[in-house]
């Protein structure tokens, strides 16, 4: 993971305006104007499917509060979620990530990620509401079973068929995940891709069998309709 000060980029997808300063180099105006410092160390996002809907990201970046941007090569493992099973659950969880952190809250993120079950590539565009921020700074109202207080710290992000992006922040125990609804999302996918065309998918569509996919797969998908589910 590289973090990269930008002098000359400007994040064009903010509706807000964009503010250059030397030393934070890419803010909106709300992030520039506001503290977002956060009384945990770094935040973590986490990449998940529903089961056997099988993909996996080959890069991301995110652009935090204070204009930096994380360059990320190197990710966390994109797992198949076995209790995500024909549309999203509310309390999918992931307790550890090695790479994928961010010390201030993201503004803007893009990912290329490669389907399995769609057989395609596409690029994810996300931009970040302040409410979003405020809520990473929050704790929440409850405890953890073991007495300690929650952060909202941790990012999930769900990659379904069609392309289909969805995000949350992670709560604990029985607690729901809190559903996150940025300014924008977009996904594309062929011609259309920009950062993405010159990633090497790290993905063998092909798979070495004939119709693309395992074994596990096959059978969960069996009578059932693209795009398995209601995303």
């Amino acid at each position: 993971m590289k973090v990269i000060p930008i002098a000359s980029l400007c994040l064009l997808l903010l509706v807000t305006g964009c503010q250059s300063k030397p030393s934070h180099p890419l803010q909106s105006r709300q992030a520039a104007e506001g503290d977002w410092s956060l009384p945990y160390k770094q935040w973590y996002f986490y990449f998940f499917t529903p089961y056997t809907l099988y993909a996996m990201v080959s890069y991301a970046h995110v652009i935090d509060t204070d204009g930096y941007l994380y360059r990320f090569f190197t990710l966390d493992r994109t797992q198949s979620d076995p209790n995500v099973k024909g549309t999203w659950s509310e309390k999918s969880y992931r307790s550890s990530m090695r790479f994928n952190k961010v010390k201030k809250p993201p503004q803007y993120m893009a990912f290329c990620w490669d389907s399995v079950i769609d057989r395609k590539t596409y690029e994810t565009h996300i931009v970040f509401s302040p409410d979003t921020w405020r809520r990473m700074q929050m704790q929440a109202d409850h405890l953890s079973s073991a007495g300690r207080i929650v952060w909202y710290n941790t990012l999930l992000i769900g990659l379904a068929p069609e392309g289909t992006v969805r995000l949350w922040l992670q709560d604990v125990g029985g607690y729901p995940n809190l559903p996150v609804k940025p300014i924008s999302l977009t996904t594309r996918s062929g011609d259309e891709m920009d950062i993405c065309k010159n990633i090497p998918t790290k993905i063998d569509f092909s798979y070495s069998i004939p119709d693309g996919y395992d074994a596990e797969t096959k059978e969960f998908i069996k009578g059932k309709t693209y795009p398995y589910g209601d995303w």
